[in-house]
């Protein structure tokens, strides 16, 4: 399941449909651009927990799974402990996978 996760993750990333980075993913968070948060299971409490409250005050799914590495390597970039998804076919494709 892992692979082809990691795989269908960089194919959103080739696709334009996502964001990195504690404050971008936030602010489109915020903008409830978003389909779907990803958030490296190996992120500090504090950093998950903000997470959470954020996706769910303006109800975007939010899970924790991975860890920056594998994350970051998916997408083609150093560790990232946070993931946006902002297109609704990439994220249902996503969660779909997550819930297997």
């Amino acid at each position: 399941m892992k692979d082809a996760f990691y795989s269908f993750l960089g194919l959103a990333v080739r696709a334009g449909k996502v964001k990195t980075g504690d404050e971008t993913v936030l602010h489109e968070i915020r903008k409830q651009s978003l389909s779907l948060v990803i958030v490296a299971g190996d992120a500090s409490p504090n950093t998950q927990k903000k997470f959470k409250n954020k996706s769910s005050y303006y109800q975007v799914p939010l899970y924790i799974t991975g860890d920056r590495e594998s994350l970051g390597g998916a997408i083609g970039k150093d560790s990232r402990v946070v993931i946006g998804i902002s297109d609704n076919g990439f994220a249902k494709k996503l969660i779909s996978m997550l819930d297997e």
